[in-house]
């Protein structure tokens, strides 16, 4: 299953449970969203088609047999639509060929937006986090709003940002996802206690963020990074 599971409506629903059980022991507001692909990554798909017609000319021109050279232009744009489709439908292939700099940045870009798009600023306190989870990228960004100071949370939030990020990219356990989301209110609690008059200020479902952000520049970013 991977990285789908966080689509499923069971999975969604621990996701929910998890976080209000979270939110039981801070006055920080978390918000869990996840994307199944934060950029335009075409330019892998033209890559990965164009190494397969590239493969298959060499093989005409260095086997040792002859070939019947009549239809080579048909069979080379049928490798390379072969190849485009693979990229296209098998992420790994896909990821293979964009920089990791480059899903890093884009997952990046995402979350920021999803973070304003969602309005977890919005909070009275300032104390809104985003668990952003970008699936292609296979990448979990924690934004936290400016009323929140990781500094000072110490170890144990920086421990429960790991434990999010390799529930998710290691092995897609949602177990340890909201196993993790737990972890999370006593480590906000130390500097962000509940109080007694407390609001749920922002909802605790989980948000498929498909709202475009700034992918225009995705090409341009890979263009950048790759060949660094």
């Amino acid at each position: 299953m991977g990285v789908e599971i966080f689509f499923l409506e069971p999975a969604k629903k621990a996701v929910k449970a998890a976080i209000a059980e979270a939110e039981k022991k801070t006055s920080a507001e978390i918000v869990v969203t996840v994307k199944r692909g934060c950029g335009d990554y075409r330019r892998a798909d033209l890559e990965v088609g164009s190494l397969f017609a590239l493969a298959l000319l060499c093989v005409f021109l260095y086997h040792p047999e002859p070939f019947d050279f009549t239809y080579l232009p048909i069979e080379l744009a049928a490798a390379f639509l072969l190849g485009g489709i693979l990229s296209a439908y098998v992420p790994p292939i896909r990821r293979f060929f964009i920089p990791k700099k480059v899903l890093a940045a884009n997952a990046s870009r995402a979350a920021k937006a999803a973070f304003l798009d969602l309005g977890v600023h919005r909070t009275k306190g300032r104390t809104g986090v985003l668990i952003f989870v970008a699936a292609f990228e296979r990448s979990v960004e924690v934004v936290a709003d400016i009323g929140i100071h990781p500094k000072k949370l110490g170890a144990s939030w920086d421990e429960v940002v790991r434990k999010l990020d390799r529930a998710f990219r290691l092995d897609g356990s949602i177990e340890r996802f909201t196993d993790a989301i737990r972890e999370l209110g006593p480590a906000l609690g130390v500097e962000h206690p509940r109080a007694h008059d407390d609001e749920n200020e922002l909802p605790d479902h989980v948000d498929e963020h498909e709202d475009s952000d700034d992918e225009e520049s995705e090409d341009e970013s890979e263009s950048e990074g790759a060949r660094a």
